[in-house]
Formats: C-alpha cells, sequence, structure tokens
C-alpha cells in the first residue's frame, strides 16, 4: 500500500473515532447535516430493520448518516444485521408518518458504547427541513 493510502485510511479512521465519540446531541446536529447534504438515510437492515428499545419499552428505529457508522454497530442483538441506505425523500414521506403512526420513535446516529438520541418525528422533520432550506 503507497503512504498515501495508508495516510488516507489513518485519516478516515480518526475522523470516524472524533464524530462517534461527540456528546449525543452533536452527533445529532452532524446526523442532520449529513443526512441533508448526502440525501440519504441509514440503517441497519437484515429480515427487517434493526429496532431497539427506551427505557420504558418504547421501540426505537435506530438511524444514521453514513454506512461506517451504522456497520460500526452491527453488534451483540443486532449481529449480521447490514448497513443498508434509504432516500431523504423516503424518510420524510413515508418512513416518519409510518413511525409515527406505530408510536416508534426516530433513533439518531447510536454508537456502540452509547445510544442515540431520540427526537420526537415533529423536531427530526422539522430539523431535516430547516437544513434542507438551509
Amino acid at each position: 500500500m503507497s503512504e498515501h493510502t495508508l495516510s488516507a485510511i489513518k485519516l478516515g479512521a480518526q475522523q470516524l473515532a472524533d464524530v462517534v465519540t461527540l456528546p449525543a446531541p452533536r452527533r445529532y446536529t452532524h446526523f442532520v447535516r449529513q443526512v441533508a447534504e448526502n440525501g440519504e438515510v441509514w440503517g441497519l437492515y437484515r429480515d427487517g430493520w434493526a429496532l431497539a428499545k427506551t427505557d420504558d419499552g418504547t421501540l426505537v428505529f435506530a438511524m444514521w448518516p453514513a454506512s461506517e457508522f451504522a456497520d460500526l454497530c452491527a453488534e451483540f442483538e443486532w449481529d449480521g444485521y447490514e448497513p443498508q441506505s434509504f432516500p431523504l425523500d423516503d424518510l420524510m414521506t413515508d418512513l416518519l408518518p409510518q413511525l409515527e403512526e406505530d408510536g416508534v420513535l426516530p433513533g439518531i446516529f447510536y454508537t456502540p458504547g452509547e445510544r442515540g438520541l431520540t427526537p420526537t418525528i415533529y423536531m427530526l422533520r422539522v430539523d431535516l427541513e430547516r437544513e434542507l432550506n438551509g
């Protein structure tokens, strides 16, 4: 491997670590920015989407801004799940209304050591629309 390729790999790993170790509110902000910029959302999928639960048992649909972050969480109860993307338009027009109807919260940017934020569907929609219309 060339020195340039090794440097790029190290930089990518460092950037990944820098984002993953941010406090949950800053990861949420990163998620909103990246999803609005890239037009896609990532989840974990294996015979269905990866779900989590809050302490009170409410179901949570886990989402990430990039496949690398989702892949970090494909362990323990999500072992064998694979990152899969879907368009931001699908999130806004199909998934968020379905989650709301089903009483499932969005789970934004879980990490291997920490749960993600679980904003209301309204808050997530408003934050994404604000970023998109920026």
